[in-house]
């Protein structure tokens, strides 16, 4: 094989790639680019919760990847609610905020528990490095709403 022939079998191929990539990966066709989505978990899947999820799951460049609650219920609906507007089986499900917390590929968090619990997980999140979506107030006491603004700033996270 020669050089003309070899860019000529490359050029061939480059030109088909396309063709085998779904729109949706690279953002066409009214689609979200998966680079373009924010991964997103919910904490706190009850009243307010399930309302923001729904929310949520109405924004095309965002994407619920997981929910938690201590309510088994509530977990349960909202999961279902998750995979029936997916079309899948995917949404995780935790006990425990701190398991989703843990994930590496959730960019942010909504949090809609108690109000005694808003600061704990903020910080929390904070330091996991996620964005944070929380329900008013923001804390249940003015030293945590601080925690929670200094934690913002230290770890660079909206």
């Amino acid at each position: 094989m020669n050089r003309r022939q070899f860019l000529k079998n490359a050029c061939g191929a480059a030109i088909a790639v396309p063709y085998f990539i779904p729109d949706s990966v690279i953002g066409r066709s009214g689609m979200v680019a998966p680079s373009n989505r924010i991964a997103s978990g919910c904490i706190g899947v009850g009243g307010m919760g399930t309302a923001n999820l729904k929310s949520f799951l109405g924004q095309h460049n965002a994407q619920v990847l997981a929910v938690c609650d201590v309510d088994t219920q509530h977990r349960k609906q909202a999961c279902d609610l998750v995979n029936a507007a997916y079309g899948n089986q995917d949404c995780a499900v935790y006990n425990d905020f701190r398991e989703l917390l843990a994930r590496t590929d959730i960019d942010a968090v909504m949090i809609a528990v108690p109000d005694h619990w808003h600061g704990i997980i903020a910080v929390a999140a904070a330091r996991a490095r996620k964005d944070i979506y929380g329900e008013k107030p923001l804390a249940y006491t003015i030293s945590e709403g601080r925690a929670i603004v200094d934690a913002v700033q230290r770890y660079g996270v909206i």
